[in-house]
């Protein structure tokens, strides 16, 4: 997130705590802002990159009672990279606990990428709860939206990257990437697993902005192997969901759509995101009346991009103020 761009002070928590949602699952959640302020949650992107210092600041302390936490697997929460029980309906029921917890009755929902389509999902499943929902960059869990984001939009616009993502893998592999590289993030050798987790980061981080500092990726799974940073969660966690579909029939949450009725709200896109492009937003925009779509021109997928950034926190502070 880029400090240039931020205009609310960082916050610390009011509150944080280890919340137990199942035998297994323990998340972190921390609440930012005053005590009596408009409920708010912040759902986080990957699935399993987690929360941010920098999220907290999305939020006005004097308006916002902001509510963020760790997704299953992801951030502090615990166990780190757990896929048992961790699909989309465990993570909505898991907003439900937490908003129980906290003796929140109505929150404003906003999320981002894969944020998005959890709060859509939570809105559709429970619309009396969610005063209003704010959405970033759209993304509705679909075969053909991971197929455009890893695979055919990188070949259109990104050749180059494309190249090497593929190149690294024995040439046999490479007719169908992300099943290859999945395969090696199942291993139980990080030896296997953590080169392809680093590969799979820096592969989607460079299609994540506008203009990408570097187009680079390892020389080779064995010079990744070598690499002494610490393995992010995202790559495990991302392939699990997609492998299943991510936990969703065939345009589940589009056909569900009218769920949202009469929930207000604002879906903030980039003209230029590769990863989440603006055709899934329109599509969402068209089947929610109460959404409005607002365009940002010069703008990728990033919620680091100052205009991105921008963009969202006067829409959260214009309908936090609405809520007030």
């Amino acid at each position: 997130m880029s400090p240039d761009s931020i205009t609310f002070p960082t916050s610390a928590p009011f509150d944080t705590r280890m919340l137990a949602v199942d035998d297994h699952h323990t998340l972190h959640v921390e609440q930012v802002g005053r005590v009596d302020g408009v409920p708010a949650v912040f759902l986080h992107g990957g699935p399993g990159s987690g929360c941010q210092e920098a999220h907290r600041r999305l939020f006005d302390p004097n308006i916002f009672r902001a509510v963020l936490y760790d997704q299953r697997g992801a951030g502090r929460s615990t166990p780190k990279r757990s896929l048992v029980n961790n699909d989309t309906a465990h993570l909505v029921a898991d907003m439900e606990h937490i908003r129980c917890a906290l003796g929140i009755d109505q929150w404003m929902v906003v999320g981002g990428s894969w944020g998005a389509l959890l709060g859509v999902a939570y809105a559709e499943t429970h619309p009396e709860r969610v005063s209003a929902l704010l959405l970033r960059a759209v993304f509705l869990g679909s075969k053909t939206e991971v197929d455009w984001a890893f695979l055919h939009g990188p070949q259109t616009f990104y050749p180059e990257l494309w190249r090497k993502f593929i190149g690294l893998l024995p040439e046999s592999e490479r007719s169908d990437p992300l099943a290859a590289y999945g395969r090696r993030l199942m291993d139980p050798d990080s030896s296997v697993h953590g080169p392809a987790a680093i590969v799979w980061h820096d592969y989607e981080q460079a299609l994540s902005v506008l203009q990408p500092a570097s187009l680079d990726l390892p020389p080779s799974l064995e010079a990744a192997r070598a690499s002494t940073r610490s393995l992010p969660s995202t790559p495990f966690i991302e392939r699990h969901y997609f492998e299943h579909d991510c936990f969703l029939a065939d345009g589940e949450l589009l056909a569900g759509a009218a769920h949202l009725a009469g929930i207000p709200g604002a879906i903030v896109q980039g003209r230029y995101d590769l990863l989440c492009p603006p055709v899934t937003a329109h599509e969402l925009a068209r089947a929610w009346p109460d959404g409005e779509l607002r365009i940002v021109a010069a703008a990728g997928h990033s919620m680091s991009e100052p205009s991105i950034q921008t963009d969202l926190m006067a829409a959260i502070a214009e309908f936090g103020r609405r809520l007030t």
